[in-house]
């Protein structure tokens, strides 16, 4: 269902999953688009290298924590 940004029936997306820097980014940018309140449970990512991994949690934290919780 296409719903336009003043018929959202929901208002909080919580983030977990896999690839902190592929899947959960391009998650977590889409709702930000979208303007849903953004929620990362950041016990419940993971990566494939811990450097990316560690470098995205510092982005989420400084660059988006406007934008997420």
């Amino acid at each position: 269902m296409h719903l336009r940004r003043r018929e959202k029936l929901v208002g909080t997306i919580v983030v977990t999953g896999g690839e902190t820097e592929v899947c959960v980014l391009a998650t977590a940018l889409g709702a930000i688009d979208w303007a849903f309140r953004v929620v990362l449970v950041t016990d419940a990512f993971c990566s494939s290298a811990d450097e990316t991994h560690d470098a995205m949690m510092a982005v989420y934290l400084n660059r988006f924590g406007e934008q997420v919780e």
